[in-house]
């Protein structure tokens, strides 16, 4: 499988893509692991970047060797994941720390708890990436350069989900809109 070491590989036909996968899936799947330290995610990981190169074969160019190319792609996939975890988990302890501010909240305890439920719901209702897109601005507060270059899109369309994002929301919390700025000032600045 070492002839594949050319700088395009949209030539490859089935029987070679089995070949390299069978040759490089074990050896990927460890290397992933030594990041992710778990064995499914491991494998699932190693299958995308596979399932990549091939449908899109006919675009990739390799300037390395395909080994190279086929390890540096599963790290990357690896690193991606483990940020995409760990914004997860942020987000999930930011709401977390929302509800016990809310539930500390003496001026008005049931709207501020009501408030934190209902921004996090209409956050979740938003489509998935604008969702990423906004957790990452609003929680993460990352420039929409940095959003763009981590997501791999344009900031272009940062510029524009958050636009989207923030007028649904604006939409969907109309009636909480005085608690909002309270809600999040304390939120951001850890009052």
């Amino acid at each position: 499988m070492n002839t594949l070491e050319t700088t395009q590989i949209e030539c490859i036909n089935r029987s070679d893509f089995e070949i390299l996968f069978n040759d490089h899936y074990s050896r990927l799947c460890a290397y992933a692991y030594n990041f992710l330290k778990e064995q499914e995610g491991s494998e699932e990981i190693v299958q995308e970047v596979f399932f990549k190169l091939w449908v899109n074969r006919t675009d990739i160019v390799i300037q390395t060797s395909m080994e190279s190319y086929l390890y540096r792609s599963v790290r990357n996939a690896s690193l991606n994941l483990i940020k995409h975890i760990n914004i997860r988990e942020k987000y999930k302890q930011h709401n977390q720390e929302a509800i016990a501010y809310s539930e500390q909240e003496d001026r008005d305890p049931v709207n501020a708890s009501e408030l934190e439920l209902k921004i996090r719901s209409s956050i979740d209702q938003l489509p998935e990436q604008r969702k990423k897109i906004f957790i990452l601005s609003r929680y993460e507060q990352l420039k929409y350069k940095e959003i763009a270059e981590q997501l791999g899109i344009s900031v272009k369309t940062v510029e524009n989900q958050m636009g989207k994002s923030l007028k649904y929301l604006r939409t969907e919390l109309a009636e909480y809109l005085p608690l909002i700025a309270l809600f999040f000032h304390h939120f951001f600045n850890g009052e």
